[in-house]
């Protein structure tokens, strides 16, 4: 009986901890609405916004950016208008390219696959990869990152999604992009 009682209360507190950690401040989900962008993105933290003027290929575009840094993890998403829509292909591979050069001369892609959100362009630049590369201080890093894209209007809306990591972590990962929601 003795026995029975301390394994019931062991096996709450074990439930109780559990439950905490799931619950953990550190990952506070939240919808956030990206204005201009039609997309609601979930983040763990209260974001930061940005904008800035960029030359992408010969395109020069106003990025949009919005981010945060919970557990370990950052959490980043950009966004900008393509007036031309024939360029949306090139311009999604181009702009993947940029981003991986930006982890060094040493970043292995070990995973690719389709990204494409309900209400986004099929594509062959849309995708959602793994890549290993450096920090720029030095030290490992892991990108898990969507690269999407979607008509809105008379233009295209381009999109990127990043998570950066000391190792993967594709729970997070799926969480994060499961939370891209194109407005209609």
């Amino acid at each position: 009986m003795c026995i029975q009682r301390n394994l019931r209360a062991l096996c709450a507190g074990g439930l109780l901890a559990w439950l905490l950690v799931a619950c953990s401040p550190a990952l506070n989900w939240r919808n956030v609405p990206l204005e201009g962008a039609a997309l609601t993105v979930a983040l763990p933290c209260k974001p930061d916004r940005a904008v800035r003027a960029v030359d992408l290929g010969g395109v020069k575009a106003d990025l949009a950016m919005v981010g945060c840094e919970a557990d370990g993890a950052l959490f980043a998403v950009s966004n900008f208008a393509l007036p031309d829509p024939a360029q949306a292909g090139s311009m999604l591979l181009h702009w993947r390219t940029a981003v991986l050069a930006r982890l060094g001369t040493g970043v292995q892609v070990s995973a690719q696959q389709p990204f494409v959100p309900v209400g986004a362009l099929s594509l062959p630049g849309a995708v959602r990869i793994i890549a290993l590369g450096q920090r720029p201080e030095g030290g490992a890093v892991t990108l898990q990152a969507v690269w999407f894209a979607r008509v809105q209007g008379t233009q295209v809306r381009l999109y990127h999604a990043a998570l950066y990591t000391d190792r993967p972590r594709p729970e997070l990962a799926d969480r994060f992009f499961e939370g891209l929601k194109l407005e209609p």
